[in-house]
């Protein structure tokens, strides 16, 4: 059976435009400066993208997390910041976010940690997934209950440098992981 063809969700320029007036946001926002800490690897284009276009002073640190152990609902940090963030505003950039669980650790991980405020910026906020009430605080894109390819987001470590954002059937790629390989190209 042949994979279900992708569907483009944003393309090059919107993916701009968007990156552009979340930048701005935070700017307005945050004048004095912030440290953004991109969750990997996720995030990856979007952060990079994103810290061109802010015009105030930025650090950049990277975390990452391991994936939520069956049955615990737990994470562990895999990559830890290189930076303290004690008495700093700190800006969280995620891939995506959809059921808060990860987001809310890294909060109170910032927190903990003492940072002076803590925000969120998502290329793709997925309401429809939320377990938790978390509220990015700047958001790229609104984003229906599908799976995303593209810009950072991947299946199985592959397809994150799809330059579009693509809704795809991940059961597809099961089937034909190299269905999209010609998209890279």
């Amino acid at each position: 059976m042949p994979a279900k063809p992708l569907e483009r969700f944003a393309g090059r320029a919107e993916i701009a435009h968007a990156v552009q007036r979340v930048a701005r946001q935070i700017s307005a926002e945050r004048a004095d400066g912030t440290v953004l800490v991109a969750v990997l690897k996720g995030s990856l284009l979007f952060v990079a993208d994103l810290v061109r276009c802010l015009d105030i002073d930025v650090e950049i640190d990277f975390l990452a997390l391991s994936r939520f152990a069956p049955d615990s609902g737990r994470v562990r940090l895999l990559k830890d910041l290189e930076h303290e963030v004690a008495d700093k505003d700190v800006v969280l950039v995620e891939g995506i976010v959809d059921t808060g669980l990860s987001l809310n650790y890294l909060m109170g991980e910032m927190f903990r940690r003492s940072a002076a405020s803590v925000s969120v910026a998502t290329l793709l906020d997925r309401r429809a997934r939320r377990i938790l009430p978390i509220k990015p605080d700047y958001v790229a894109f609104e984003a229906p209950d599908e799976f995303f390819l593209g810009y950072g987001l991947d299946w199985s470590g592959r397809y994150r440098n799809l330059q579009d954002l693509f809704i795809c059937d991940p059961k597809s790629l099961t089937l034909e992981p190299d269905a999209f390989v010609p998209l890279l190209y």
